[in-house]
């Protein structure tokens, strides 16, 4: 539903008080705010019918954690230091939520370095944009109350998946899955991760274009942050084994992969336009239209087509 001039009033005054209640308000501003805490007044208020009262959103508002909502979208909009503080505050309170939850040391280790990833948000749409777990932080409980929450949520989500390939195995239902895998018509779809990209893309002058593109970008990396792609795409080593090799924390690793990431995207884009002809319309549609018609994620696509580049460049440096 639209949120009225009045309750608009009401949630902008209220961010005003929630800014200047925080302690630590991290530079923002109203504008920033109040886009947060209009999904939560719509859905906690607002939904329920009912003659509200402006004086009934200001109060709403105003019991919202300040210090955690600032932190929290400091931390989306890419502020450094509130990413630090972040982890610094809530690492402990994260692992002590993992040991509680896991069954043994070191899945209560995978689970809270899992949490990281998750918060900084390995994951882009088609746009980009990092997809995070942040957005969904209300700000009406404790920063400490909704990790444990994500904690025990995550570890759900593994047990369920877990409890399903166990299903799987016992019940013999993999010979079932492959006979419907034989028998679709769109099974020249599955993308092993092996795969290409001439095998990906359809078109094989894109494929050359994008190729190039791919592995232009990835030998102008920084050695390190090579190193950081191969060991997370070639090497299949998760986020706390490569922070373990250069001596940081998990989250650090994170923030680092996502940034590598997001420089060889728009590495990527700038060639496919200044030396290969895309237009700017093929630059953002293609290549997530392509991922669609092969039935995988634009992520996965994003992925087995750094391998084919990291592949080619450690050939190139290694063997020519």
């Amino acid at each position: 539903m639209a949120i009225s001039d009045k309750y608009r009033r009401a949630i902008d005054e209220a961010s005003a008080r929630l800014v200047s209640r925080a302690a630590n308000a991290r530079r923002l501003s109203v504008e920033e705010i109040a886009p947060r805490v209009s999904p939560s007044v719509e859905k906690y208020l607002l939904k329920a019918g009912g003659d509200i009262s402006s004086s009934e959103v200001g109060k709403f508002v105003d019991e919202i954690h300040a210090d955690d909502l600032c932190l929290i979208v400091a931390c989306e909009r890419g502020d450094e230091k509130a990413w630090e503080e972040l982890v610094a505050n809530f690492d402990s309170t994260v692992k002590s939520a993992a040991r509680k939850i896991a069954a043994n040391a070191e899945d209560a280790d995978d689970l809270a370095s899992s949490i990281w990833a998750e918060l900084y948000g390995l994951r882009q749409d088609e746009s980009g944009s990092r997809k995070t777990k942040l957005a969904y932080y209300s700000g009406r409980g404790s920063l400490g109350g909704w990790l444990r929450a994500i904690i025990s949520q995550m570890a759900v989500d593994r047990f369920r998946k877990e409890s399903r390939m166990v299903q799987i195995e016992e019940t013999r239902e993999f010979e079932n899955l492959a006979e419907e895998s034989s028998n679709n018509s769109n099974n020249d779809h599955i993308v092993s991760h092996a795969e290409n990209p001439e095998e990906i893309l359809a078109d094989k002058q894109t494929s050359a274009d994008v190729t190039a593109a791919l592995s232009s970008a990835v030998a102008s990396l920084e050695p390190q942050d090579r190193l950081i792609l191969k060991m997370y795409y070639f090497d299949d080593l998760k986020l706390k084994d490569i922070a373990a090799v250069f001596g940081y924390h998990e989250a650090t690793a994170s923030r680092k992969l996502v940034r590598v990431q997001n420089e060889i995207r728009k590495s990527v884009e700038r060639s496919l336009k200044a030396h290969h002809g895309w237009s700017d319309n093929e630059v953002k549609k293609y290549l997530a239209d392509t991922a669609a018609g092969l039935g995988i994620s634009f992520e996965k696509m994003f992925a087995v087509l750094v391998l084919a580049a990291l592949v080619q460049d450690f050939v190139l440096k290694n063997v020519l």
